[in-house]
């Protein structure tokens, strides 16, 4: 949901004002699309209920209003959040490719990750869950650090950083 309420502000921004984004829509829709994909392996293992659905559609519903009004008043305060949270995701991850290390979650140990996993970071055959953790983790990290700087800058004209070619001088 950030990087989806994220883009879709800045989409919105740049069609009122009549001008360009500075690459921030791609960057944020990119990480929207990357947690679906987290969301969707992660199902693969446990395919829930339908309460369990709908529960998470009224979740998604109650926090899509919430985040877009919180990042109407303040986009520096929605990135840093997020930020944090992707901080506590990096190390909930670290934790368990920890427990599958030192033997303490015999069940992933040898289980390989789901297909989709597999083909969308391009893990190899026979990759297990380990790599699969390893993969999410560095995505994670990513998030943490694209959020901490966007709410480091000024977010009506700072350029993204982060965007394509965004090194490269003219």
């Amino acid at each position: 949901v950030p990087g989806m309420v994220g883009g879709m502000m800045r989409h919105m921004r740049s069609l009122r004002s009549m001008k360009r984004d500075n690459g921030w829509i791609h960057t944020l829709l990119e990480e929207a699309e990357n947690e679906r994909m987290h969301l969707l392996t992660f199902l693969e293992l446990k395919q829930p209920s339908v309460w369990m659905r709908l529960s998470v559609l009224l979740a998604q519903g109650v926090f899509f209003n919430f985040y877009l009004l919180a990042y109407i008043i303040s986009p520096r305060l929605c990135h840093t959040a997020v930020g944090y949270l992707e901080e506590e995701a990096v190390r909930t991850y670290t934790h368990a490719i920890r427990d599958i290390d030192e033997g303490r979650n015999p069940e992933w140990a040898d289980k390989e990750a789901p297909e989709i996993a597999v083909e969308y970071w391009q893990l190899g055959a026979g990759a297990k869950m380990r790599h699969l953790l390893l993969a999410v983790r560095a995505d994670e990290a990513s998030h943490n650090h694209v959020n901490h700087v966007f709410a480091s800058m000024d977010f009506r004209e700072g350029a993204n950083p982060f965007a394509k070619n965004a090194h490269i001088m003219p």
